[in-house]
């Protein structure tokens, strides 16, 4: 059994325990990461966190190293989809170890995107990409009228509140998050129109933030549908 077949077939019983060992690995290197947050942890214990993760980075980057040899258009792969998420699994730990600059110390928050590595192994979340792919176009162009309307609504209650309530609506960017948490219907109620005309508009937004938050679901939901049939 050629060793492309181990890493890229996961229908042999080689290749389904190397997925499953890089699967165990990732949830490793993911509790070990939330683990290192906690305040009251011993130097003992952060000693051994360090150790998990220069073993699990290690084969991780043996993984992507492996992953490179086999394929059969290795620059494709390097800048594929997976390829780039095994590449920020492993970087930050190699641009961040042995420097003590806080700016740099940062990019180990991109530790958390380990967990798109489990993307590849898991057939469900597979459909789920296929089905994004299926509707790519239809999502683009929703996006680019969410904006318009995010837009619009904010230039809306800016002329209803905003001499009323400067603090919330003094200008159009501050109207922006009223606008973002109205559409979505989440409605924090840290920024409240007052006037008649505001709630009236208020209300228009609030129907439109339903056909928002139910056009996506709808269009992933017929594609899902489709994906799974086919």
């Amino acid at each position: 059994m050629s060793l492309k077949t181990i890493i890229e077939n996961a229908d042999t019983p080689a290749g389904k325990a190397f997925d499953i060992f890089i699967q165990v690995l990732i949830l490793i290197s993911l509790v070990s990461f939330c683990v290192e947050t906690l305040p009251d942890i011993t130097n003992e214990t952060r000693y051994w966190l360090y150790v998990v993760e220069v073993v699990t980075v290690a084969l991780f980057t043996i993984e992507y190293g492996l992953r490179i040899l086999v394929s059969e258009n290795r620059l494709r792969f390097i800048f594929s989809f997976y390829g780039m998420i095994d590449l920020v699994a492993i970087l930050p730990f190699y641009i961040s170890t042995g420097v003590d600059l806080r700016t740099v110390r940062v990019l180990r928050l991109f530790r958390v995107f380990r967990i798109f590595k489990i993307v590849r192994y898991t057939q469900a979340i597979n459909r789920f990409r296929a089905a994004f792919v299926e509707i790519r176009e239809e999502m683009v162009l929703f996006f680019i009228a969410t904006a318009m309307v995010l837009f619009i609504s904010s230039v809306g209650i800016y002329y209803f509140e905003g001499e009323v309530q400067p603090d919330d609506f003094g200008s159009v960017f501050h109207c922006m998050w009223w606008a973002i948490i109205t559409l979505t219907t989440v409605g924090y109620g840290d920024a409240l129109p007052i006037t008649l005309g505001g709630r009236i508009f208020t209300g228009f937004i609030l129907m439109l933030g339903l056909g928002i938050v139910a056009v996506p679901t709808g269009l992933l939901a017929s594609a899902l549908t489709k994906t799974k049939s086919d």
